[in-house]
């Protein structure tokens, strides 16, 4: 049997860092199985359709590298892959399932039903609809008449549907397994083909999954009261249900469900700030799983050799946005080399179109050299430019920290300009042993003497290493920025 994964995100908005999730988990069970990942558009909610979410989508599966075997834009042997344009097959097995008694037309209006539900939640029972008792010939007869209806599964009174999710078997010694059981009484017949003629969720989820030979079904568990329907539907149609595994719900720190009052869910909020699609996988790898050797840090490939569908835990996985910056600045100062640091920096300035940077008066500044400085003090690329802004410009503002190791370093200020001044080499090795020299002939701390320094050249006293810091910026520049910040500090 070749493993069939999908996921069928709606193209209704922002693209959300679940789809992300639950599209890592079905690429890996596909391919580490040698099988096929399908992304489907499920767009039959008109109401809701947003015209650039299914482009957004696709960008940002082609962001995280999680391209599908089949889609939209790949095609294959199953499409095609939009609901939209398989509207007429719909419509064609709901019939299916009326003439084998599986389901029934359905005429109650809005107000008839409203008044239905009323009585129903006062009873504590589910809705009863009329139109299940009507013959098969009458309710032909009036839809032949015009007469506007839906189409609703006909959920068996009696018994119980079971649905077997592999996360949540349960084994007890000398018993049979045991999955999650539903009475059928507690279930409504639920409508599967609207009077528009568009398909509900329901109906279309069960026929494409069916007519594209999915295998595994692996969705969030908020899914999971969805899925008895899913199986009376594959019961009614005669076929064989695929493997079903809901995954734990991403939670925010209250463990309440991600949201984007707590957390940022589109995917497009993360790579806007600089994270790597390599962490931001990395980092939903662990919702739920945890590598068998305790790594913490690996890619994409080695998830899917070591990942195995029954190892996710059902506890609460917390999206925690500190965890995930942490594993990002792991990325940059230990997975990837530093060029590989500074090109992903320039693609994601350019990205931005933002300018590359490069100084102003006095010469450009060594863009390779800020990186590599930079790279153990910023966790995600949208930290490069604002932790950076003085090296660019000469129109840096001074915080009210630096501004007073200024004032408070007046009379040391100008002997430092000179001993840079007259410095023969200007780099981080000759400055450093000049701020040296001073300290010892001043009888001060390097505590003492260099800090006003950052201060007059940065205007803050958070900045990398100052010998490295002064020499990319240049001699001349320095030089000029001590002479100025005592000038303009007061």
């Amino acid at each position: 049997m070749t493993v069939v994964t999908r996921i069928a995100p709606s193209p209704t908005g922002d693209p959300h860092v679940g789809t992300a999730y639950i599209g890592l988990f079905n690429w890996a069970v596909a391919h580490q199985n040698g099988g096929r990942f399908i992304l489907r558009i499920e767009d039959t909610d008109r109401t809701r359709y947003v015209p650039d979410s299914e482009r957004r989508i696709f960008e940002m599966m082609q962001w995280l590298n999680l391209t599908p075997d089949e889609s939209p834009l790949q095609d294959g042997p199953n499409g095609p892959y939009r609901q939209s344009e398989r509207f007429d097959l719909y419509g064609q097995y709901a019939e299916q399932l009326v003439a084998s008694g599986h389901a029934y037309r359905a005429f109650e209006t809005p107000e008839e039903l409203a008044a239905l539900r009323e009585t129903a939640q006062a009873e504590g029972r589910v809705i009863h609809v009329p139109s299940r008792d009507l013959s098969p010939e009458d309710a032909q007869r009036r839809a032949d008449a015009g007469e506007a209806h839906v189409i609703r599964l006909k959920v068996p009174r009696e018994g119980v549907t079971v649905v077997r999710d592999l996360l949540r078997v349960k084994t007890e010694e000398g018993q049979p397994d045991r999955y999650i059981e539903i009475q059928n009484a507690e279930i409504d017949d639920k409508v599967l083909l609207k009077a528009d003629g568009f398909p509900t969720y329901h109906l279309a989820n069960v026929v494409d999954d069916h007519l594209m030979q999915v295998t595994h079904v692996i969705r969030a568990e908020e899914w999971i009261s969805s899925t008895p329907i899913h199986v009376l539907l594959y019961r009614a149609f005669g076929w064989d249900e695929p493997v079903f595994a809901h995954m734990p719900l991403l939670r925010n720190a209250d463990r309440s469900k991600i949201s984007k009052r707590k957390n940022p869910t589109s995917a497009e909020w993360y790579r806007q700030q600089g994270y790597l699609p390599e962490a931001l996988l990395n980092f939903l790898a662990t919702m739920g799983w945890t590598h068998p050797d305790g790594r913490e840090i690996f890619d994409r490939d080695e998830f899917a050799r070591a990942f195995r569908l029954e190892d996710v835990t059902l506890g609460e996985p917390v999206f925690n946005l500190d965890k995930l910056k942490w594993m990002n600045g792991k990325y940059l100062r230990e997975v990837l080399t530093p060029e590989d640091v500074e090109g992903r920096l320039r693609a994601y300035l350019t990205e931005l179109k933002a300018d590359v940077p490069s100084g102003e008066a006095h010469g450009p500044v060594d863009f390779s050299a800020v990186v590599r400085m930079m790279t153990p003090r910023m966790d995600v690329f949208a930290d490069f430019l604002p932790k950076t802004a003085f090296f660019w410009t000469e129109r840096y503002p001074f915080d009210e920290k630096a501004q007073k190791a200024v004032r408070d370093a007046r009379d040391l200020l100008p002997e430092i300009a000179a001993r840079l001044r007259n410095l023969p080499d200007f780099t981080p090795e000759a400055i450093k042993a000049a701020f040296v020299t001073l300290a010892e002939e001043q009888g001060l701390k390097l505590g003492k003497v260099m800090p006003p320094a950052r201060a007059a050249v940065a205007g803050t006293n958070e900045s990398p290493d100052l010998a490295e810091m002064l020499a990319a910026l240049g001699q001349a520049r320095v030089v000029a920025r001590i002479e100025r910040a005592l000038n303009e500090v007061q």
